[in-house]
């Protein structure tokens, strides 16, 4: 028998390797505006899979999940910075997860 939430688990995981890999491609291409629309399709398709797999309530909070203001020129920190507001709420949604499971 597959332990409660494990599915969840597994599928926050491949959305943080997403993630991941998003950040490398936009690093290679040195391409921050395909790696932003990138993590908003990512965003998108996450929400959808939170909301189905954890439930709405998580969903809505991380679809209202956004990064502060940012005072640099860096585009690809900027980027970098969005990117860890997201995977920081993707690992406390895991960990809470498997408390509750």
């Amino acid at each position: 028998m597959m332990e409660p939430g494990k599915p969840a688990v597994g599928m926050i995981e491949l959305q943080l390797k997403e993630l991941e890999t998003i950040f490398k491609q936009a690093e290679e291409d040195l391409n921050t505006v395909a790696g932003s629309e990138r993590v908003a399709r990512w965003k998108a398709r996450t929400i959808a899979l939170i909301a189905q797999q954890v439930g709405s309530q998580e969903a809505k909070r991380f679809a209202e999940t956004r990064p502060g203001p940012s005072f640099t020129s860096d585009l690809l920190e900027e980027l970098g910075d969005e990117i860890e507001v997201y995977r920081t709420f993707l690992i406390a949604l895991a960990e809470q997860v498997k408390k509750a499971g």
